[in-house]
C-alpha cells in the first residue's frame, strides 16, 4: 500500500475563511418603483418631519443647558442627582422619544431592564447605524462612551452632556487607560452611578453577524445586560457602514419612509463565573455567544482593524474585501502585529496586482516568482491554497507567509537551501551552480535564471554568498520555503519507491517531518 503524502501543515479548521465574508459592507438595492415611491411621499414628509425635529431639537437644546449649567463634565465628576436628574429623566428622556418619532420611527421594547444595581453595564449589538443612539432614549439616558471632542458638537454636544458620558481623549496616551478606569469606577459604585451602555463591536456593521467585541465593557467583571438590535423592515435605509450609502443619503431615505420600525431587546442579565470575572476577553467572548444565539447570527473574528486594512487594500486597488482577514484571530494564532500585516499586504497586492478579483492562481505566483509550474511550486501552492479552491486570497497568503515561510528562514534551512546549489563547498554559488539546479529541480530556463541571480547578487560580484542568500530569502520568504519542497518532494518519492515490506523504515523519516515542521496548535 502507497505511503500517504504528509504535507509540511495541517489544514486548521480554526484558520480556514469565515462564513461571513463581509460585515461592513450595505448593499440595499432600490428599485425605480422604489425611488418613485419615495420621491412623492418625500415631498411631504420631508419638510414636514424637518420642521418638526428643528422644534424638538432647539427645546431638547434649552432643556439640556438648563441641566447642565454649571455643572462639571471633566474632572472630578459626581453623578447627577436632585432635581438635574429628575429633568433628565421627565424631560430629556420623553424629548428624545419625540425626536426619533419625528423621523418616522416606531420602537418595539421587548424584555425588562433591570437596574444598575443588577447590571451595571448594558452591552448593545449589533451596532449597525448612528440611528443606534434610540438605544440610550429607550433605556433612561445611562452614560455612554463617547469621544472628547463630541462635546463641542453644536446642539447634540449639549444633549450628550446629560448623559455624562465616559469620554476618550485621543490626544492623551493615558486616554485608554483612564477610561477604562473610569468604567470599571461607575460600575462597581454600587448603583450610585446609572448604567453604563457600550457598543462593544466599537464599529458599525451591517447586522449579518456580530463580529469581536472590545474588553472594555468586561474588564470590571460586573453582570452585563445584554440589549440586542434588529431593524425589521422591508427596506433597509438605515445600515451605515464602511462599504454603502453616506449618511446624508440614509438620512434622507429614512426621512421618506413611512416609518422605520426598531426593535430593542433586553436580554436577562448574565452573571460572571470567577473563571469570567478575570479574562475580560472570556466574558466577552461568552456574552456575544449569547446575543448571536438571540439574534440567530454567526459570530466573526473581524474587528476595526479589518476596516483599516479593507480601506488599504482599497488604496491599492485590490477589493476591498481582500483585507478583511479576522484580523485579530490572525494576530492572536499567528503572534503577529498590525504592521506586519499591513506589509504583508502590499506583497500581495505586488502579486495580484494582474489578477481580477483580488485572487492570486498559480500562475500569477510563479509569474512573480520567475519560475515555471513544477511539482516543487504546485505543492508550495496548494500548502497556501487551505480551502482548495485554486487561488490565494490575502487572508491564506498571511498565513502561508507566515507559519510556511517565515519560519523556513531560519539559519538552519537556509544552510541547508544553500548547500542544495553550493555543490563543490566552497560557501560560493557560482553561475553555473545556480542555473544547473535550477535548471534540473525546477525547469527554470536561461533568460529567467540570469535575472534571478543578478536579483540575488547583490554586490555583483558573480557569485552568491551566504549572507546574499539570506538576505534575499527573508526579502522573498516562498524560495527558501520552495527549496525546502523541492527536498520534500525528493524524500517523498524515494519513500514511494521502498518496497511494501520495507515502508516502517520511512516511519522515522516521517516523524521528523512532524518535528521540523510549522505546525501550530488550533
Amino acid at each position: 500500500m502507497p505511503s500517504q503524502r504528509v504535507f509540511a501543515l495541517p489544514m486548521q479548521q480554526s484558520l480556514l475563511l469565515p462564513a461571513v465574508i463581509n460585515p461592513f459592507v450595505q448593499d440595499t438595492q432600490l428599485s425605480k418603483a422604489t425611488i418613485i415611491k419615495f420621491f412623492l411621499q418625500g415631498i411631504i414628509l420631508v419638510p414636514l418631519r424637518a420642521i418638526l425635529i428643528s422644534l424638538v431639537l432647539m427645546v431638547s437644546w434649552l432643556v439640556a443647558v438648563i441641566i447642565t449649567f454649571n455643572y462639571p463634565i471633566k474632572g472630578a465628576v459626581a453623578p447627577m442627582t436632585g432635581w438635574r436628574r429628575v429633568m433628565c429623566l421627565s424631560v430629556m428622556a420623553p424629548l428624545g422619544r419625540a425626536y426619533y418619532f419625528c423621523m418616522g420611527f416606531r420602537v418595539v421594547v421587548k424584555g425588562k431592564q433591570v437596574d444598575s444595581s443588577e447590571a451595571p453595564i448594558l452591552a448593545v449589538a449589533p451596532h449597525s447605524t448612528f440611528f443606534d443612539g434610540i438605544v440610550c432614549i429607550v433605556a433612561g439616558l445611562p452614560s455612554t462612551v463617547s469621544r472628547g471632542e463630541n462635546l463641542d458638537t453644536p446642539i447634540f454636544g449639549r444633549l450628550l452632556r446629560c448623559l455624562q458620558p465616559v469620554l476618550v481623549v485621543r490626544v492623551d496616551s493615558d486616554s485608554r487607560k483612564n477610561t477604562i478606569l473610569e468604567i470599571v469606577e461607575r460600575a462597581k459604585s454600587g448603583g450610585r452611578w446609572p448604567q453604563v451602555l457600550i457598543f462593544p463591536e466599537a464599529t458599525c456593521t451591517n447586522r449579518s453577524c456580530l463580529i469581536t467585541f472590545k474588553q472594555g465593557a468586561f474588564i470590571p467583571g460586573v453582570p452585563v445586560q445584554p440589549v440586542i438590535m434588529r431593524y425589521p423592515n422591508k427596506i433597509d435605509t438605515v445600515t451605515w457602514t464602511w462599504q454603502g450609502f453616506k449618511s446624508g443619503t440614509l438620512l434622507l431615505l429614512t426621512l421618506c419612509q413611512l416609518y422605520t420600525t426598531v426593535e430593542i431587546e433586553f436580554l436577562p442579565p448574565y452573571i460572571p463565573t470567577e473563571e469570567e470575572k478575570k479574562s475580560p476577553s472570556l466574558l466577552a467572548s461568552k456574552v456575544r455567544d449569547i446575543m448571536a444565539k438571540a439574534l440567530g447570527v454567526p459570530v466573526t473574528e473581524h474587528t476595526f482593524e479589518d476596516c483599516r486594512l479593507m480601506i488599504s487594500a482599497g488604496e491599492l486597488t485590490l477589493p476591498m474585501e481582500a483585507g478583511l482577514v479576522e484580523f485579530t484571530k490572525i494576530c492572536q494564532k499567528l503572534k503577529i502585529k498590525w504592521g506586519n500585516v499591513r506589509k504583508e499586504l502590499d506583497g500581495f497586492a505586488a502579486i495580484a496586482s494582474s489578477c481580477k478579483g483580488g485572487r492570486i492562481t498559480i500562475n500569477e505566483f510563479a509569474s512573480f516568482l520567475k519560475l515555471p509550474i513544477n511539482p516543487a511550486l504546485e505543492e508550495l501552492f496548494a500548502l497556501y491554497d487551505r480551502d482548495g479552491d485554486g487561488t490565494i486570497d490575502f487572508r491564506e497568503y498571511v498565513i502561508g507567509v507566515t507559519i510556511l515561510c517565515r519560519p523556513a528562514n531560519t539559519e538552519e534551512v537556509l544552510r541547508m537551501a544553500f548547500q542544495l546549489f553550493d555543490t563543490d563547498e566552497d560557501e560560493k554559488i557560482t553561475r553555473e551552480e545556480f542555473t544547473a539546479l535550477l535548471r534540473s529541480a525546477l525547469g527554470v530556463s536561461e533568460l529567467n535564471m540570469a535575472k534571478l541571480f543578478k536579483e540575488i547578487d547583490a554586490d555583483g560580484s558573480g557569485f552568491i554568498s551566504f549572507n546574499e542568500f539570506q538576505a534575499f530569502a527573508m526579502n522573498h520568504p516562498e524560495y527558501a520555503k520552495l527549496f525546502t519542497t523541492y527536498l520534500e518532494l525528493q524524500r517523498y518519492q524515494a519513500i514511494q519507491e521502498v518496497k511494501p515490506g520495507e515502508l516502517h523504515l520511512s516511519g522515522s523519516c516521517e516523524n521528523q517531518e512532524d518535528s521540523t515542521s510549522d505546525k501550530k496548535e488550533d
